[in-house]
Order: structure tokens, then sequence, then C-alpha cells
């Protein structure tokens, strides 16, 4: 069964419609201290000054929503699938493809951030999409979001447990000229569990 990315946060009505949408759209297939690796892209912090624990590199995939990240044995993310279209992404790298009904998707990340907490085990990954658009059949959609997944991690289980916080703010603009935004919630936005398992090593 297809995915509907905007599931969450699109009005009743309106999922029927974006999910066909979609379908024909898809793309082929106080003071702390901190030790820092910082590019205009991504930026690496383990609290206490410490190194990023080697042994956390790897795949790691999600149980649903398509994400997947690979960590490398420095913290770096060296690319992650996005839940929206499935695309695997690169940081600092716009992704431009194909769609099936014969226009383009493109996807410019923004800056991303790993923060590690070496006491509680906690890891935080935060991606930036700055911004999105994908050409859908005669509609767009079009704009840019947050994702930010925090909990404990352990490498001898394999299993790291989040929570992911998700903020949007999209518009799709249909042939006919009418406009629909497709948003969370400024403030809270949208929150809900994911498990992500280690499927191999880096």
């Amino acid at each position: 069964m297809f995915f509907d990315p905007f599931q969450r946060i699109v009005p009743m009505r309106c999922i029927a419609g974006v999910v066909v949408c979609l379908i024909v759209a898809m793309l082929p297939a106080g003071c702390r201290s901190l030790s820092a690796q910082r590019r205009s892209d991504l930026s690496v912090m383990v609290e206490g000054g410490g190194r990023f624990p080697a042994e956390l590199a790897g795949t790691w995939k999600a149980d649903r929503d398509g994400w997947e990240m690979v960590i490398e044995p420095d913290g770096r993310i060296s690319s992650a699938v996005i839940s929206l279209g499935r695309v695997r992404i690169t940081p600092g790298k716009t992704e431009t493809l194909a769609t099936h009904g014969g226009g383009e998707g493109v996807f410019q990340p923004g800056p991303w951030t790993v923060y590690y907490h070496p006491e509680t085990n906690d890891l935080t990954v935060k991606i930036v999409m700055s911004h999105v658009r994908i050409e859908m059949a005669e509609a767009i959609l079009e704009g840019g979001g947050t994702d930010t997944f925090s909990g404990p991690i352990s490498s001898a289980d394999g299993i790291w447990q989040v929570q992911w916080t998700y903020f949007s703010h999209y518009v799709l603009r249909m042939p006919d000229g009418a406009v629909s935004e497709l948003a969370t919630d400024s403030t809270y936005g949208e929150t809900s569990a994911l498990t992500f398992e280690k499927t191999s090593p880096p």
C-alpha cells in the first residue's frame, strides 16, 4: 500500500486527492563542553567534549515511513532516505530527479545536526529540507520541513528508539489555480514514535 507522507497533516477531505497526486508523482525507484565538527551543511556535537562512539556507525532503518540514515564512525550522516518521496538525500547536495509524469522533483537540504549525549546514550538528529518542489502531473507541491529524531540508542541491541517531531509547510498548487496549504502546527508540529534498527555496518 502506498504511503501518504501527508496523512498526519492534511484534513481528511483532502487526503484522497493528495494520495492520488502523490501516486502519480512519486519518483522512481548552562555551560556545556562540546566537541564539534562543523561544515555549512552538517554539525556533529558530543556532550562533554568526547568523541562520537564509532560503534554506532552503520545503516539505521525505521520500522515505518521510509526513513533510513547512514551514520559514519565520526557521527556524520552521509545520507538519509526521507519520508517524502522515499528519496535518498546527501547533506549539502540538491537532488533533482524525474517524476513518473514527466516532471521534475527538486530536493534541497538545509543544515543538518547530530548531537550525542554519552551519559544517557541519547542521539538527536535534525534534518532540514529547506526547499522541496515536486511537479505532479499538472500540479505542483512546494515547501520545506524539519524532522527531528531524538531518543536512546544502543549499539549492543542495534536499536534506536526515537520521538520523531515534524514541522512542515507545503503548498499544493492545482492547474485550476486552487491552492491548498499542507502544514503542521507551527508551534508544536507533529510527534510520533519510531524505532530504528541497525541493518548493516557503514
